[in-house]
């Protein structure tokens, strides 16, 4: 693929961005003062003394739980996503009662609470009290991508679980597949993250399903065209989508290509139209994201070092990390008595 001044741009902005990220993580432990920020509070020692096993456990869980539905490991990383888009990486999404994140229109779809309440009931069992279900889902994270396919980051350790979930603030924040990329660059703007980022994350795409709700608006009447989205392929909305989306609960794999392989054909296939959310194909489209896409999807080792890098940057999202902040939750799924 020839590259152009943008595409040769962008990766110079990534290979730089990568750069700081790793000098970054490499720095040496901040000491816990009021002054630091959140993030800067996490360890990769956090549980040695505590609960040295923590790791192992989620880990053995993750696998155990992905041999025997792989379409979980998707699951797993939008749950991971829900959470840090929505008060940040607390496990708010987890908490389930009446008006919770979890009930929200946006998150009706999620799964993977039951692999997240195996770990942590296995974890209480060990180590009572100890390990938070925003480290865990947030490890669990890290270890379904590997599972998939994808690639290994280390995970610091120290998050606490909040103690707030609120339904309508899920269905305000979490990106719904047609939002526009301004709308989609500002909501990671507001997180901490950039665009370099978007675009990496995006590219968990390259594994996962959606179902036909989140998308047909593109197959027949488009912005209120009665005509599809000019950007979607034909072939594959006539031959694949329009047969596939009989209802809107439907489910379509979003990469049409290589479904379950975590790869670079997601970017591959916005160059075809393929892109199977209005969100996904407007990345490749919008000049903005458009040179990050044609940089990720042409370098496979570029897009593997720099998605690590993302998911990072995506775990540290508004952490709760002293000890006044949030708690240590029993059970994920209910604020401790």
């Amino acid at each position: 693929m020839k590259m152009g001044i943008s595409t040769l741009f962008a990766l110079l902005v990534l290979t730089l961005e990568l750069f700081m990220s790793i000098n970054a993580s490499a720095a040496k432990p901040v000491k816990a003062t009021a002054q630091v920020p959140a993030e800067a509070l996490l360890s990769f020692s956090h549980y040695m003394k505590t609960c040295p096993q923590a790791e192992g456990i989620i880990q053995q869980k993750v696998v155990d739980w992905l041999e025997k539905d792989f379409t979980l490991a998707a699951s797993i990383i939008r749950l991971h996503f829900h959470d840090c888009v929505v008060r940040g990486c607390d496990a708010s999404i987890l908490l389930n009662h009446r008006g919770s994140e979890r009930r929200a229109f946006a998150s009706y779809t999620l799964r993977g609470f039951q692999v997240i309440d195996d770990i942590k009931a296995e974890l209480e069992r060990q180590c009572p009290k100890t390990v938070s279900c925003a480290d865990i889902l947030t490890a669990a994270t890290r270890d379904a991508t590997i599972m998939a396919g994808g690639p290994f980051w280390e995970v610091p350790f120290g998050r606490r679980d909040g103690k707030i979930s609120i339904a309508r603030e899920a269905d305000e924040k979490v990106p719904q597949g047609h939002e526009n990329i301004t709308a989609l660059i500002q909501l990671f703007r507001e997180k901490g993250l950039n665009m370099l980022d978007l675009v990496a994350l995006s590219g968990a795409h390259t594994i996962g399903r959606s179902t036909c709700l989140a998308f047909k608006q593109r197959l027949a009447n488009f912005n209120g065209t009665r005509k599809p989205d000019p950007s979607l392929n034909s072939m594959y909305l006539n031959n694949f989508l329009k047969k596939k989306c009989q209802k809107d609960s439907d489910f379509v794999f979003l990469d049409a290509i290589t479904p379950k392989t975590f790869d670079t054909q997601y970017y591959t296939n916005l160059h075809k139209k393929l892109g199977l959310l209005s969100t996904d194909q407007l990345l490749k489209s919008d000049m903005r994201t458009g040179p990050f896409v044609d940089a990720l999807g042409s370098q496979p080792s570029l897009f593997e070092s720099q998605f690590a890098a993302s998911m990072v940057k995506l775990g540290n999202v508004q952490v709760l990390t002293r000890p006044n902040e949030g708690e240590i939750r029993v059970n994920c799924n209910f604020v401790n008595a």
